[in-house]
């Protein structure tokens, strides 16, 4: 008989981790599965199967909103009860993105739907990261993530006579906001990890993959509003960044 039997019944940190990198990727590849089917029916199907989706997407997005805001009320119902309050985050999550990516395709057609797949994909992606890596490795990867977005909204929509300088000015508020990443994670780095009462870093964390990130990012962004050709170039190098850094880091872990 075991001496601690209590023992056996923690969870272990690595089981948990893998775990919810688990749920993420099953989540990720659902929503990409409803996206692959809007595109067959609803952008490249016959023209009946078209016109019964443009209502279809109406309806799909009312349901999200339904389930998004029964999400919420099951949340505050089970704020005591952490596993059925996770549930409940789970459902609100479920919710906002039937909702949101069926309101948005509706409006937007086939553009939203292609930044909607891969949005999805670096959500699923960064998710897992975060499970599974450094905190520094993750906000790195998480900010080369979003640049790899803002990237091709840009390389997209520069040229874009009505969209052209909205997407200009979003580039230039990206620059300013890896200007002010860059200066948080300082901050934090001084204070051994804290950001005012917020532990955002280990207190051992290199910060340096942080800085780097922001700077390849803002460098990004000022190549891609002189060039959307060069923003194509910028978008494959970020990638790279994005692929070696994830490969050190597991290296890393090993």
């Amino acid at each position: 008989m075991p001496k601690n039997p209590n023992n056996q019944s923690k969870p272990v940190k690595g089981t948990e981790t893998m775990n919810g990198a688990m749920k993420l990727f099953l989540a990720g590849l659902v929503a990409e599965l409803y996206l692959l089917i809007i595109r067959r029916f609803y952008v490249t199907g016959t023209a009946v199967q078209m016109i019964a989706w443009f209502d279809y997407l109406v309806y799909l997005a009312a349901a999200g909103g339904v389930v998004f805001l029964a999400g919420l009320a099951l949340a505050a119902a089970w704020r005591k009860d952490k596993k059925k309050r996770t549930i409940a985050w789970y459902i609100t999550g479920a919710g906002a993105f039937l909702g949101g990516a069926s309101g948005l395709i509706r409006l937007f057609n086939a553009p939203a739907l292609s930044l909607l797949t891969v949005v999805v994909f670096l959500v699923m992606l960064l998710g897992i990261l975060w499970q599974l890596y450094d905190r520094e490795c993750a906000y790195a990867l998480t900010i080369l993530g979003l640049s790899l977005v803002v990237l091709w909204v840009c390389r997209k929509e520069l040229s874009n006579m009505y969209l052209g300088v909205y997407v200009r000015v979003l580039a230039v508020a990206y620059i300013l906001l890896m200007g002010v990443l860059a200066l948080l994670a300082r901050r934090a780095d001084q204070k051994g990890g804290m950001l005012g009462s917020l532990r955002v870093l280990p207190a051992s964390a290199d910060v340096l993959p942080v800085y780097v990130a922001c700077a390849l990012s803002a460098a990004a962004m000022v190549i891609a509003l002189i060039s959307a050709t060069a923003a194509y170039y910028a978008m494959w190098g970020l990638g790279l960044v994005v692929f070696a850094l994830a490969v050190y880091y597991t290296v890393k872990q090993l």
